[in-house]
């Protein structure tokens, strides 16, 4: 077996600050992501776990601690009182929260928005599933603090939906919605001094304030500034047709 890729990265050269991903199906007719960076390359699978295990013969670890969490419940009449998530089985929660978060990194450098929500929130479900079930704060703290980057990522990506509708309206209510989640994370682990510091509440609020000029005005927002305009140049019959214009949005 070859075990030298210099070939491939002789093909594909590394070009800093530029985020440089790219999708395939390989041989095994599975579909691939790839991610040059300047060592090498990192490569996974588009759907699944990302590299491509089956842990316990789950999905993903995640997965496959649900399912304990079930079977605690079917042994003890469908209560979850006293069961606990133990320190190695939250670094791995950890690890694999990883794998996803180079993945939906991609997904959005391909403008895969779909699929940054759907891995984005199912790392968010994982961190809330370790934070009920870990006996010790210390155990997913390391684990908790992707929460700002994944809510930021989740409503970039969202919000591009709702752009690629014409929605600007719903775009902006998310956005302004994941402002709102974020400052509720830091809320909830008692450090609203970090909001002052965070990079992903300062990139939401710089695009919340474009999308907001860049937003098309409506209808009403156009006759209103019509009807403006017409007032400001004595223009009153025309003024009076525009009000009338107004008034029949109302009917």
């Amino acid at each position: 077996m070859n075990w030298d890729i210099s070939h491939i990265l002789s093909d594909w050269d590394f070009e800093p600050g530029e985020a440089m991903v790219r999708r395939f199906i390989a041989k095994d007719g599975v579909e691939k992501i790839q991610m040059r960076i300047d060592l090498g390359v990192l490569q996974m699978n588009s759907d699944g776990r990302p590299d491509g295990k089956l842990p316990f013969g789950k999905t993903s670890y995640f997965d496959h601690l649900q399912e304990k969490l079930r079977a605690f419940e079917s042994e003890h009449n469908g209560e979850d009182a006293g069961f606990e998530l133990e320190s190695k089985e939250c670094q791995k929660l950890q690890q694999e929260a990883i794998q996803y978060h180079h993945r939906y990194i991609c997904y959005f450098q391909l403008e895969d928005y779909a699929n940054v929500v759907r891995d984005t929130e199912r790392n968010l479900d994982a961190i809330a599933f370790a934070s009920q079930y870990s006996p010790s704060d210390e155990n997913i703290w390391s684990l908790r603090q992707l929460t700002p980057q994944l809510l930021m990522m989740r409503t970039r990506a969202t919000a591009a939906q709702f752009l690629a509708l014409e929605e600007h309206g719903s775009a902006i209510k998310n956005v302004e919605e994941g402002l709102q989640q974020l400052r509720d994370f830091y809320e909830s682990v008692s450090r609203p001094d970090l909001a002052e510091d965070s990079g992903e509440l300062q990139a939401l609020a710089t695009w919340l304030e474009e999308l907001k000029d860049q937003r098309p005005l409506s209808k009403r927002e156009r006759l209103e500034n019509e009807l403006n305009e017409a007032i400001q140049q004595e223009n009153f019959e025309r003024a009076a047709q525009v009000r009338d214009q107004i008034k029949e949005l109302d009917t």
